[in-house]
């Protein structure tokens, strides 16, 4: 009988390896977590979490102002981004210290090093050296930011990795990119009083979103004095010799700014792993192939997470890992079901989403009913704020089940995550118009919509 040095090994002490490795040592497996960072991965280190903190320092300018028409006096206020940087990074350090004395507590040994793969069986542990054995391998490395290595001037941008520790707060920004994270940070900086400009290679950001959020967002990034720069992309970057780095196009234009920050997209982390050593079988993105109990093609080898591409969300991974244990731990096939996932973006006003877009429900269904409604919330009346709330159900026509909802405003990504229930549960329009209106508030107009349209099909 073969002997491991260990259970299980997860490569990636982020949301789900934590959770994998911690449940798996409460049944009594030999567990050990690599991570070459610090515990938390990229939602508490570098994404979720810090990029939610400076959401919130973005958006008390625009509370202050909106205070006036309250009564109340908001004058000679002033940001300081040292001080709001170090809270936050402090905030960081503190759960990042939180992961790691939960897997200790539940015994799991966490290395500090990068893991890397020698055989199906055998890990390296850089940059030491040293090879441990393990019967089970769990792959739970995540993703990183796409940086084209072909752009001219390249080194000279940043991600969303190092947007969190910058030294100064810039007074121009360029970001690259369209979705949410690119959008996320054009209103975040804005918000905090840098000109800031966004190039994309579209014509409309969001893409893959549902039209109506789409249209939102492209209109309150332009109301919150992002420029936005649409059909175009970097033909290359420059730095001058006063430090300003000059973004070329490939419309002609050149802008000018102190910083330039991509946010193109993301990639899984799964260069120079070692899979291949292992036989380990990836598709055409880099990702992990994984089956519906997020096995790969070798036997004793799974993955959880952003590697594997599928639905690339913090809680996702956390329930990858839980449907992992269940399978592989406790020998109770668990699959994940990755349908009618609420998610949410933190743009201003912030989106959330849960179910199928108004095309792709006609796509999937055929023949599909729309609600819908665009007001401007009660709060923001005396505030002067003109930012409207959109909210949109899509019914599915036959058996008039909710598919999906869409809303756009304040306090939508957590109006959504109850909504979220409703959806997974398969409620239908009049399951929602039988529910009591809460009165004055937003999400009243979710069970008090009557109006509807049918889209062509097709």
């Amino acid at each position: 009988m073969t002997h491991f040095d260990y259970d299980l090994f997860v490569i990636g002490a982020g949301s789900g390896g934590v959770r994998s490795a911690r449940l798996a040592a409460q049944a009594g497996w030999k567990v050990a977590v690599a991570e070459e960072h610090k515990p938390g991965g990229t939602c508490v280190i570098r994404g979720c979490v810090p990029k939610k903190y400076m959401v919130y320092a973005s958006q008390f300018g625009k509370a202050f102002k909106g205070a006036k028409g309250y009564g109340w006096s908001a004058d000679n206020v002033r940001f300081d981004w040292a001080t709001f940087r170090d809270a936050m990074l402090n905030e960081v350090e503190r759960l990042s210290g939180i992961y790691t004395r939960n897997l200790g507590g539940a015994g799991v040994e966490l290395i500090n090093a990068r893991a890397t793969m020698k055989d199906a069986h055998t890990l390296i542990l850089h940059p030491e050296g040293r090879e441990v054995t393990a019967k089970h391998i769990l792959i739970a490395v995540g993703g990183y930011p796409f940086k084209p290595e072909d752009l001219e001037g390249v080194e000279h941008a940043i991600t969303s990795n190092e947007v969190f520790h910058l030294e100064t707060l810039p007074k121009s920004l360029v970001i690259a990119g369209g979705g949410y994270i690119a959008c996320e940070f054009a209103h975040v900086f804005a918000g905090l009083g840098v000109d800031v400009s966004l190039v994309y290679r579209g014509d409309k950001v969001l893409r893959g979103f549902d039209e109506d959020v789409r249209d939102h967002i492209h209109a309150a990034l332009e109301r919150s004095g992002v420029k936005l720069i649409t059909n175009t992309v970097f033909a290359k970057l420059e730095k001058d010799s006063d430090s300003v780095i000059n973004a070329h196009l490939t419309n002609g234009d050149v802008l000018r700014a102190d910083q330039v920050v991509l946010a193109i997209g993301r990639v899984p982390y799964t260069a120079g792993l070692g899979l291949e050593a292992a036989g380990v079988a990836l598709d055409g993105a880099g990702a992990v192939k994984v089956d519906a109990y997020s096995k790969t093609n070798i036997d004793n080898i799974y993955a959880v997470g952003d590697v594997t591409n599928r639905v690339n969300l913090t809680p996702v991974a956390i329930r990858e890992g839980v449907c992992f244990v269940e399978t592989l731990v406790h020998g109770r096939p668990t699959a994940y079901d990755h349908s009618d996932i609420a998610s949410a973006v933190f743009t201003q006003p912030p989106v959330g989403s849960v179910g199928l877009s108004e095309s792709d429900a006609v796509a999937q269904h055929g023949e599909v009913e729309v609600y819908k409604t665009d007001f401007r919330p009660m709060k923001n009346v005396l505030s002067g704020e003109q930012s409207r709330m959109m909210m949109k159900l899509v019914v599915k026509a036959d058996d008039q089940r909710v598919i999906g909802v869409h809303i756009v405003g304040d306090d939508a990504p957590e109006i959504i995550q109850a909504v979220g229930i409703a959806v997974k549960a398969g409620l239908t329009k009049a399951q929602f118009d039988a529910t009591c209106a809460v009165h004055p508030t937003v999400a009243e107009e979710l069970v008090t919509l009557k109006d509807k349209y049918v889209p062509n099909k097709g």
